[in-house]
């Protein structure tokens, strides 16, 4: 029987350089840590213009943390910002509790959280090439359980290179192993995105916020539109819930089709190694015709959530895509939903029917507002023209003439011109 693993009792510790929303930005780190599976018994926060070189903290504090430490009897310190190497070992040294930076608390829950094999390589990537320049604060231990491939075939080296160089070593040829395995997979991912255009399957990708109910929108529309009902992804209540991403073909019932991909979430000071290792698994919001943002409207800090979502989107490249922003969680607010903004915007619960319907038509008249409406007359002879209108079109109304059968049908520009030779 599986028994979860006991929770571990961390204080949070943040430095205030006057930043606008340093609150949030320490709500969130203390809803990380309840992701991680760890609680917090304290915080402590410094208000200090500039971080100290050393110890990040400045003296006073540092000696109330290792007070406070001792008192509460915790082992580890989870502080709201990357911190150095030096300041870590520092840190660790004067308080004598383990040191885990924002950083390292975030690809410590990816790393627990990864499913498929190309989130878990990602992820491993991000951490050895986190953990590379600070091989100094830990150059006496061994990096069996850090590489895990282990030092063991550099022992035959010559005594004139040090244990540093033989670590650092290691992990520069487990990332470029790594990386080689996952350019293996990317090459299939690549492949299968060229095979979508290549049929011309629009792909409508879910970006935002992680928790903010990305996954929750796209179980609904799977639900409803779904080609296989049962396909439904992983959703729960916690910051990073989901990290694979996921494709699910969709299709209205006029016959359009879609491809909808859920993407990892994004947060605050989301780790650049991370954000560069899971590159080519936001590819899938890259390549995308139309991009929903999910932003959580009942959080009062969403328009900081959207600032963040933009930023990331930049740094990755995702630039003049069509979007539509999708305000959810509107039923944890007093507020009247469904509503529209433009055709743009919706205020909606991903939980309502009314709220996913509404959202459909959103979709519909980005997605499709090239269709042509148009009248053919197909020969009875062409019959397989007429089966794949019904299969693969909005077919308006359709009359058996004397020339063959007459077609009132909704059209796709590339089917349009496809069969225009039969048009009236």
């Amino acid at each position: 029987m599986d028994t979860m693993p006991p929770i571990e009792s961390v204080i949070i510790a943040g430095l205030n350089n006057s930043q606008s929303n340093f609150e949030y930005s320490m709500n969130e780190l203390a809803e990380l840590v309840k992701a991680n599976n760890m609680e917090v018994k304290d915080r402590l926060v410094q208000n200090l213009d500039r971080p100290n070189s050393a110890t990040y903290f400045g003296k006073g504090k540092v000696d109330e943390l290792t007070e406070t430490v001792r008192s509460l009897d915790v082992h580890t310190i989870v502080t709201n910002d990357e911190l150095s190497p030096s300041q870590i070992r520092n840190l660790e040294a004067a308080t004598g509790a383990r040191l885990l930076d924002r950083t390292a608390l975030i690809l410590e829950i990816f790393a627990k959280r990864a499913q498929s094999k190309e989130a878990k390589l990602q992820v491993e990537i991000a951490q050895l090439k986190y953990r590379l320049p600070r091989l100094r604060t830990s150059a006496n231990q061994s990096l069996d359980q850090q590489t895990g491939a282990g030092g063991g075939s550099f022992t035959n080296r010559g005594s004139g290179e040090t244990k540093l160089e033989m670590n650092r070593r290691t992990i520069e040829n487990s990332i470029t192993h790594l990386r080689g395995e996952l350019d293996e997979i990317n090459k299939s991912a690549v492949t299968r995105r060229q095979q979508r255009i290549k049929n011309q399957m629009p792909m409508v990708a879910l970006v935002g916020y992680t928790n903010a109910g990305k996954s929750t929108v796209m179980n609904g529309l799977v639900r409803k539109f779904g080609v296989d009902e049962d396909k439904q992804v992983f959703e729960k209540d916690m910051l990073f819930a989901t990290l694979d991403t996921s494709v699910r073909r969709l299709t209205l019932p006029d016959q359009k089709q879609f491809l909808l991909s859920d993407t990892v979430g994004f947060v605050s000071k989301l780790p650049h190694n991370l954000v560069e290792s899971f590159k080519s698994t936001l590819a899938e919001a890259s390549q995308a015709d139309l991009l929903l943002q999910v932003i959580d409207y009942s959080d009062a800090h969403y328009k900081d959530m959207m600032e963040t979502t933009a930023d990331t989107l930049a740094d990755i490249g995702i630039k003049d895509i069509p979007m539509i922003n999708i305000f959810n969680k509107a039923d944890k607010m007093e507020i009247t939903y469904p509503t529209l903004e433009g055709d743009t915007q919706i205020v909606m619960s991903a939980i309502q029917p009314e709220s996913l319907d509404m959202l459909t038509d959103l979709i519909k008249k980005s997605l499709f507002k090239d269709f042509v409406t148009t009248t053919l007359l197909i020969p009875f002879t062409e019959g397989s023209v007429v089966t794949y209108l019904n299969d693969n079109a909005s077919v308006i109304n359709t009359d058996y003439v004397a020339e063959g059968t007459q077609i009132e049908v909704e059209l796709s520009a590339a089917d349009y011109q496809r069969f225009a030779e039969y048009e009236l």
